[in-house]
């Protein structure tokens, strides 16, 4: 299976930039953990200073998008600088829309199904794709389809002057062996099931308009993003605190914390290009199931128990050029996985939204 490095003694916090300041303990409370995905790196701050223009963040309601969204802001604001940062979205959550309001954000509140609704919105020079579906894309697939490959079709017509950084997934490259690293941004992709090729033609619509209309995109290969309400690593410590069993065929994983994906979706902005660029954003490890359980085991007091075995294949990118291009993760993994651990024994807020990362026939 090759060496797994997941261990924090393996890749030391020195790695990590120092004035991040993150502590030992996990914060206590939502609003600090939100504080805490909301920071915004100093490379995060001097983008800012530099960029042009307002931001649109579209789909911005999600497990992200808030926190994503008060990155920005409060970059801005550290930066100096003037600018509009408008969430968009249907707010089906009306606390939502609430709390970006309370961190200075403005919102828009529609279906960006409805191409009327698209055109209203306000131009912005800079615009970051969040909307998409996963969960219930099995026997909903129009529907899939529709949000994740004819939506970026209308969004690029309506922004065609703005430079665009849309959120895709790793699961376009398919399963690769675990002995390779994980995939890198030339892989021909490998999508399995219609959630994975759906999101392969929200690809192939954004490169064919950004050829077409000369769009600056950068589409960004996300998996998988973790923070402590949910994620990979939530996912695992929830069933060994609930004593259930781990399935290891999907035995190896990529986590990235979601903060720092959050300030790589922002500095990839400044990466956008014609034809569009496509960005993994990956942690650096590639992860064993078996023994982050093990290390969750024995944070929480518990041992976890195991079914199935680990596969030759995995759903696994490597990250190395987004951390050349964007600078490298800065909480180091084994303080997340302390984090996550500490949360759950708590008792910590969940959000209710399993990653599924197991699932290897890619029906979700």
């Amino acid at each position: 299976m090759g060496q797994v490095v997941n261990d924090s003694a393996r890749f030391p916090a020195a790695q990590a930039p120092s004035q991040m300041g993150w502590p030992e303990e996990a914060p206590r409370d939502v609003e600090t953990l939100e504080e805490f995905l909301s920071r915004p790196t100093p490379a995060v701050v001097d983008l800012m200073a530099r960029l042009r223009g307002d931001l649109l963040l579209l789909g911005a309601a999600g497990k992200m998008g808030p926190t994503l969204a008060r990155m920005a802001k409060r970059a801005t604001d550290a930066a100096g600088v003037s600018r509009r940062i408008i969430a968009v979205s249907r707010f089906s959550q009306k606390s939502d829309r609430a709390k970006l309001e309370r961190w200075g954000i403005e919102t828009i509140a529609g279906d960006l199904l409805d191409e009327s609704f698209v055109d209203s919105l306000p131009r912005a020079e800079n615009v970051v794709w969040m909307a998409g579906m996963k969960f219930g894309a099995t026997g909903n697939e129009s529907l899939t389809w529709a949000m994740n490959a004819y939506l970026p079709g209308m969004v690029c017509k309506r922004f065609r002057g703005s430079r665009i950084a849309a959120f895709s997934t790793g699961n376009v490259y398919g399963l690769v062996p675990v002995v390779s690293g994980g995939s890198i941004e030339s892989d021909e992709p490998n999508p399995q099931g219609e959630y994975a090729m759906s999101c392969l033609g929200r690809e192939r619509i954004f490169e064919h308009l950004s050829r077409a209309h000369g769009v600056p995109v950068t589409l960004l290969r996300l998996n998988y993003a973790c923070e402590l309400r949910y994620g990979v690593l939530v996912d695992l410590a929830q069933k060994i605190h609930a004593d259930q069993p781990i399935d290891l065929s999907m035995g190896m994983v990529n986590v990235i914390w979601q903060g720092d994906a959050n300030a790589m979706a922002l500095l990839s902005l400044e990466h956008a290009a014609s034809p569009a660029r496509v960005l993994n954003l990956a942690g650096p490890e590639t992860l064993s199931v078996r023994r982050v359980c093990g290390q969750l085991g024995e944070l929480m007091g518990r041992s976890p128990r195991f079914t199935g075995q680990e596969q030759p294949a995995a759903l696994l990118s490597n990250g190395q050029l987004g951390h050349e291009l964007m600078g490298y993760p800065s909480l180091p993994i084994g303080r997340l996985i302390r984090w996550v651990a500490q949360w759950v024994q708590a008792g910590g807020e969940m959000l209710g939204k399993p990653t599924k990362f197991e699932v290897r026939d890619g029906r979700f």
